[in-house]
């Protein structure tokens, strides 16, 4: 008996003239769903986005990234380069649930997009290659869900390529990642003669029909030659469920076996408390699995009535309130990105946790204790609008006309106002020198990079005290490149930059306490005041703290912010080549003043040069960012690259077998690996491929120092 699965998605439901009920909800929110696609770069994210909005009616044709025709990849640079860049959100609907997918970069240098969209989801769909296995990137994005707590499907993707292995990519996932990988799929064949897969929870197999580019899905009986594979598989998949929910352990315990409706239930309770991640196969470029991702999607991820309750911060108190997933509460909502839009201006994305967002409303920015009006809402498609009268709770979608809306601002009701967990970035680890190319682009040239700036946390522009240039920084080559290529095609701006520079940071070895004096005649008044302090070196990574223990009677409360400000100077410049402080704890002891002559510069000016007497006692030394890399090298070049790799100051951790040669793990300064795509493929005559990804701080060697000093 074969049957013919019809999976049609309704792009509108009952009611309204855009399918909307009474309540003006497009879907209830239970069936809701808001998830993302994470991956390492070229594990296929974005072709499996664009089959998933085909097959559930959102786009009438297939986009290709290689053939730069892929809708999420919207931006010119996405379309030349064939990677992502910047996340896309897009709305579907599947099974009469209401998706709302956001299609993640995979480049390290773009890190930040993947950091913001996790933290306003509530699923993502890992996507791995059936041949690279968990690459690091992998980990990498990975650990941002588990920083989040997002509960995770798996798809392994690519099943159709020449190495392509199901079982060594989820013993990989159980081992790399620490999770509980759990395969519900099996693919039927692997490499050219893949051809579909064998769902284990409905034991049948699934095989996409060609003809129409996979959209019908025919359910077969399992292959003759799977069945006792399949079985063994299924038993698996039914007693990791069982260790962690009651109901299928009594349905286990009971004998018979476990109903297809009962197992996919339990799935979904262990998934969503993040007990186990399903996963999935299949190749979303030959139209093969990817129905089956919207089903699990639909099936085992939370919705937002699912996930635990919004903590919130009630504004100007230590108190805290939650905020539950409904329409009639307060509102609070939070903006995690900001875009550049030719036609509406500054696009501010937003995440609706409670409450609901309407055109014309007034809001409250918790970060600026400002009111705003709300002029346009609109609903994301990539880089189309479509404008709407409402956002409700568990959605997400944009806001254009906002004026002083900035990345991890919270949008709430004014008479029930709260703050949320602000997103934490990284910090630029490359530096840029830039100017215009000529005086006519002067102006604008810092107008737009003030809007780049404000859409991407992790460019920062600065000026340099010594020389007065304008800096640029960023997480990479390949970032900064970017960003230079938008200034000319968006803005129409010509500039001149200098070499990439790394992003230094100053660190002390040992404790240290200083005073700091300063006494002087400023405009015909003294001014005097004394400040003690004691620096200590924190933990690698822990970043810098100032706190003041000195009693009111030492620095009167309104003089204390401007004795931190001192400090936070000092720890912005550093002593040893004016590079910012890190992993420093200053902790303000005492301070001294006079009534007659005390004033804010006095105590600001005193912490200054406390903290740089401390600092200079405590012994600086220099950072350096360090990456994490792994090259894919072919055997007879192993030699040639583990001694570049020395030769650049890098350290090997492992040198592990993979298909076609060697894969090396090893660490090197960032200030060693600019050009190094060149140097690797020259290396190995084309035939390597490397990525890297930051891995933390640390202390440059004393000649080297010297050399940065006296340059």
């Amino acid at each position: 008996m074969v049957a013919v699965l019809d999976r049609k998605s309704t792009e509108h439901g009952q009611g309204g003239k855009d399918g909307r009920e009474a309540s003006d909800r497009l879907r209830p929110l239970s069936m809701v769903r808001n998830i993302g696609i994470i991956a390492h770069i070229d594990a296929g994210k974005t072709t499996t986005t664009e089959r998933m909005l085909y097959y559930a009616g959102k786009v009438h044709k297939m986009g290709e990234v290689h053939d730069g025709t892929a809708v999420m990849d919207w931006m010119a640079q996405e379309k030349e380069r064939g990677i992502t860049i910047t996340s896309a959100a897009t709305t579907c609907f599947w099974r009469d649930c209401q998706v709302n997918v956001i299609d993640t970069p995979g480049h390290v240098d773009f890190t930040v997009e993947v950091e913001r969209s996790l933290r306003v989801l509530d699923g993502a769909v890992g996507v791995f290659c059936a041949v690279g296995g968990v690459q690091p990137q992998s980990e990498t994005v990975w650990r941002q869900a588990n920083k989040y707590g997002v509960p995770r499907l798996a798809f392994v993707n690519k099943m159709d390529r020449m190495g392509a292995d199901f079982g060594r990519v989820v013993t990989a996932m159980r081992n790399k990642l620490g999770c509980n990988a759990v395969p519900v799929h099996l693919p039927i064949g692997a490499e050219e003669s893949f051809d579909g897969v064998v769902d284990l929870v409905s034991m049948k197999a699934l095989r996409f029909v060609g003809d129409d580019l996979g959209k019908t899905v025919r359910e077969d009986a399992i292959p003759s030659g799977m069945a006792g594979v399949a079985e063994q598989a299924r038993n698996r998949l039914v007693e990791a469920v069982a260790e962690r929910d009651e109901t299928v352990l009594d349905a286990y315990l009971a004998g018979a076996d476990v109903a297809a409706d009962v197992l996919r239930a339990g799935i979904r309770r262990a998934t969503v408390a993040g007990a186990i991640v399903p996963v999935l196969c299949g190749s979303a470029l030959r139209n093969k699995g990817v129905q089956a991702i919207l089903d699990a999607v639909v099936d085992y991820l939370p919705s937002p009535l699912d996930v635990p309750v919004l903590k919130a911060h009630k504004i100007n108190s230590d108190e805290t309130v939650d905020r539950a997933a409904d329409d009639f509460a307060p509102l609070s909502s939070l903006v995690f990105k900001v875009a550049a839009d030719s036609y509406v201006g500054r696009m501010m994305y937003v995440r609706v946790y409670s409450g609901r967002l309407r055109r014309g409303q007034n809001v409250y920015n918790a970060r600026t204790k400002r009111r705003e009006r709300i002029l346009k809402l609109v609903r994301l498609h990539a880089d189309s609008r479509e404008e709407t009268e409402s956002l409700d709770s568990g959605e997400i979608g944009g806001i254009a006309g906002l004026k002083d809306a900035t990345t991890g601002d919270t949008l709430c009701a004014e008479n029930a106002a709260v703050e949320l967990e602000r997103i934490r970035f990284p910090e630029p680890v490359v530096f840029m020198a830039i100017e215009p190319r000529t005086r006519a682009d002067k102006d604008r040239l810092e107008e737009s990079l003030s809007a780049l700036v404000s859409e991407d946390p992790t460019c920062v522009l600065r000026t340099d005290d010594d020389t007065g240039q304008r800096i640029i920084g960023g997480m990479g080559e390949l970032h900064l490149e970017i960003i230079l290529d938008r200034l000319h095609r968006e803005y129409g701006v010509q500039a001149n930059t200098g070499k990439p520079m790394v992003a230094y940071h100053e660190t002390l070895r040992q404790e240290a306490q200083a005073d700091g004096v300063f006494d002087r005649e400023i405009g015909g008044r003294r001014h005097f005041a004394a400040v003690s302090l004691r620096v200590s070196p924190g933990q690698r990574g822990s970043g810098v703290d100032v706190r003041i223990e000195a009693g009111t009677s030492e620095i009167p409360a309104e003089y204390r912010q401007h004795v931190e400000q001192g400090v936070r100077d000092g720890l912005a410049t550093g002593v040893l080549c004016r590079y910012p402080m890190a992993d420093v704890l200053a902790v303000v002891t005492g301070g001294r003043f006079d009534v007659e002559s005390v004033s804010d510069v006095a105590f600001r000016t005193a912490a200054v040069l406390a903290f740089r007497d401390a600092a200079q006692l405590a012994g600086p030394e220099l950072l350096e960012p360090v990456m994490d890399l792994e090259i894919l090298v072919p055997d007879e070049f192993l030699g040639d690259v583990l001694t570049d790799i020395s030769a650049r100051r890098g350290r090997v951790r492992d040198v592990a077998a993979e298909e076609g040669g060697k894969a090396v793990r090893a660490e090197a300064p960032l200030a060693e690996l600019f050009g190094y795509t060149t140097a690797v493929r020259s290396l190995s005559r084309g035939r390597a491929s490397y990525t890297m990804e930051p891995c933390g701080f640390e202390v440059v060697p004393q000649s080297i120092v010297n050399q940065i000093v006296n340059r």
